[in-house]
């Protein structure tokens, strides 16, 4: 029912323990409500306990507990958000942290329903004050020892990590929480832990993630982001370090600043766009492939390293040591202590895995910068101010953001500039690239390490996000742009490839709904520019009887409005008639079985385009009975529409739906043209 609008990515949720994925074994252990309130009651209970290390074991314990989704509502029961608020402000720093730890679980697993709930209980007002504490605590240069001071800096560093991933994960779920963000000044907080990127890029990543969110379709927050503040954001973004970490920080940040282009003066423009667009692109050159087998190789031999020299340590160990009473005989001998060894040798993170995972999710990240970039869910943002020559000539480097007193320009969306800055970085090139599948041997040494393994599918997700991807730039750049019609047929082969490569590719549904996605708005402009289309109609029916049997609405609106595409095409040609009968029988099908209004109404789409012209069409019409089978199907579908409509779909759904009514009611009365002039 018209060109489809790709959607625009939210920020993903992060647990800082796992995917959240206990839910499953929990169930399956058929765990009761009240074995359920056993340990939750427990813990709780050992919240308020005198004894600072027993309040610590109990979050974490709670930590772990809340990554099983059936515990929740015991939880809620005996309000555990209101219990681990105050533990926020704990004497014990420890304390501090793992109460953030259980939080950041909890919003993190809980999803939108217990974000709510927690701010309606209050969560935002202890949270508050611990970021700002953390903030003052940072600032204070009264500890001493120095190096109790550096070890309480580091606990106060990882406290503000915890909380400001609590921040982030609750107002991605609650506007109540954005709004009392902007209220209570906490974009000066977090941009002062953002300016410590060089010394805690952790930190620096949990508060990009945070912007990106809260900075998004917030124009009350704009008001607040004065020179200084951009500053901090230009710097992080323009850090020389290269390492895969830095890289996932650059990239979010380049995505919090295209949130602020409401607010980017005119001179400066054309230069963010293309610094952003330069970030965007060196991370999506960069093959993951490649560095997953790179890192995970210097993981073995590292663990190889440190297990060779804890053996050898060991062996030193039975050789050389000695009683205590017989160290003051060989002062010049070391006493070894056994227990060390390991804790001395292997770093306390899977640094390698680590970097892998950063880069992944920073390709995640860009490839979903871009599309919202093409994606535009205001009026406003068709209506572009164009950029002189001039305004190109200012240097981002040379304060790019020093002019927030200047005068500013309507908001921005896709111009002319925005076009050229995406060909000039190769940007299509890179993106086409990603839509491969992920490395065969990357896939394979992550599937025989369980550390590892969760890394497929993340390498499947950059794979479909760049299918989608693919899909916002086809439909938006001019041919040329996209290399032109030869480009525009390898593309559609590569598609097809890559779709019929896979012979279970209906189980995929996340790969079958971005695929479809991007054939769809490629034939689209394929059509529209009479490219010819490679997929054979035998292909295009194998996709199409997949893809309707899919529970995702999505393919199965794709694959309908596919056929139509392709059949509009044959109706012109000839020798289709088998084909055009094959398509509208199975289209007719889908339109009066389908039981989303949504789905037929798109097969009825699809069903106009097909037979609404040419000779082959008109037979096909006839020899299907096409215009019966609509008059019995057009009272029903009014009903449907009266008696479903309000209650399931959404008011723009409901207007595309009275469109194709009506739109039903001509075409029955041209297929009665159409049948008397050939039966007579």
């Amino acid at each position: 029912m018209g060109k489809s609008r790709t959607k625009r990515f939210k920020r993903p949720q992060f647990s800082p323990t796992g995917d959240c994925q206990a839910e499953a074994a929990a169930a399956a252990n058929g765990t009761e409500r009240e074995e359920d309130d056993g340990p939750a009651a427990e813990l709780l209970e050992k919240l308020q306990h005198p004894s600072a290390e027993v309040r610590e074991c109990a979050c974490a314990g709670l930590a772990r507990l809340v990554q099983q989704r059936p515990v929740l509502p015991a939880l809620a029961r005996r309000d555990a958000v209101r219990r681990l608020g105050p533990l926020l402000l704990d004497p014990s720093l420890a304390v501090r942290e793992t109460a953030a730890g259980a939080l950041r679980n909890l919003s993190a697993c809980g999803g939108f329903e217990v974000c709510d709930d927690m701010v309606t209980k209050d969560i935002m007002t202890p949270l508050v004050a611990l970021l700002k504490e953390c903030s003052a605590g940072l600032d204070s240069n009264e500890m001493s020892p120095q190096e109790k001071k550096e070890q309480n800096r580091n606990s106060i560093e990882n406290i503000a990590n915890e909380a400001v991933n609590v921040l982030w994960n609750i107002c991605e779920c609650s506007s109540r929480a954005v709004s009392i963000f902007n209220k209570e000044g906490c974009l000066e907080i977090v941009l002062k832990y953002l300016s410590r990127f060089s010394t805690n890029v952790d930190l620096a990543i949990s508060v990009a993630y945070c912007l990106q969110t809260v900075t998004e379709d917030n124009a009350e927050l704009l008001k607040s982001f004065c020179a200084p503040a951009l500053h901090v954001l230009e710097s992080a973004m323009l850090s020389p370090v290269s390492s895969m970490e830095y890289i996932l920080l650059k990239t979010l940040i380049a995505g919090t600043i295209w949130n602020l282009k409401d607010i980017i003066p005119s001179k400066s423009q054309a230069e963010i766009i293309n610094a952003i667009l330069k970030i965007l692109s060196d991370v999506l050159e960069m093959d993951a492939g490649e560095t997953v087998i790179r890192m995970k190789e210097a993981e073995t031999q590292r663990l190889k390293t440190a297990a060779e020299t804890e053996d050898a340590l060991q062996s030193a160990n039975g050789d050389d040591l000695i009683e205590d009473e017989e160290m003051e005989e060989i002062p010049h001998r070391r006493k070894v202590r056994r227990k060390t060894f390991t804790s001395d040798l292997l770093p306390p993170t899977d640094k390698e895995l680590r970097e892998a995972i950063a880069l992944l999710t920073a390709q995640q990240t860009a490839l979903e910068i871009i599309v919202n970039m093409c994606c535009s869910e205001d009026p406003t943002d068709d209506e572009w101010e164009e950029l002189s020559s001039s305004d190109e000539s200012d240097a981002f480097m040379e304060g790019s953001f020093s002019e927030c007193g200047g005068q500013l320009l309507s908001p921005l969306c896709l111009s002319h500039e925005v076009h050229t800055a995406l060909t000039n970085h190769l940007l299509p090139k890179k993106i086409f690239e990603k839509t491969a599948f992920p490395n065969s041997i990357a896939v394979d040494m992550c599937s025989r390490n369980p550390t590892w393994k969760p890394l497929i599918r993340k390498m499947n997700t950059v794979q479909c996000r760049a299918l989608v991807c693919l899909q916002s730039l086809v439909s938006l750049l001019d041919v040329d742009h996209l290399g032109g019609p030869a480009a525009l047929q390898t593309l559609a082969q590569h598609l097809s490839q890559l779709l019929f490569s896979q012979p279970d590719f209906a189980k995929h549904v996340d790969f079958l709904e971005a695929i479809s996605s991007a054939l769809r708005a490629l034939l689209q402009t394929m059509a529209s520019k009479n490219i010819s289309q490679c997929m054979t109609p035998d292909q295009l029916m194998t996709l199409c009887k997949a893809g309707i049997h899919s529970s995702n609405v999505g393919v199965r609106v794709n694959v309908v409005s596919i056929l139509g595409i392709t059949g509009s095409i044959l109706a012109k040609e000839d020798g289709t008639l088998e084909t055009l009968k094959t398509i509208g029988c199975f289209l007719l099908e889908v339109a009066t079985k389908d039981p989303c209004l949504v789905v037929a109404g798109e097969a009825l789409d699809a069903l106009f385009d097909v037979f609404a012209d040419g000779k082959e069409a008109e037979r096909a019409s006839i020899q299907i009975k096409l215009l019966s089978a609509l008059k019995e199907f057009q009272p029903v579908f009014k009903m449907k529409i009266r008696k479903e409509g309000r209650a399931k779909y959404s008011p723009d759904q409901l207007c595309v739906l009275d469109n194709v009514k009506m739109n039903l009611r001509r075409f029955v009365a041209y297929q009665e043209t159409v049948e008397k002039r050939l039966t007579t």
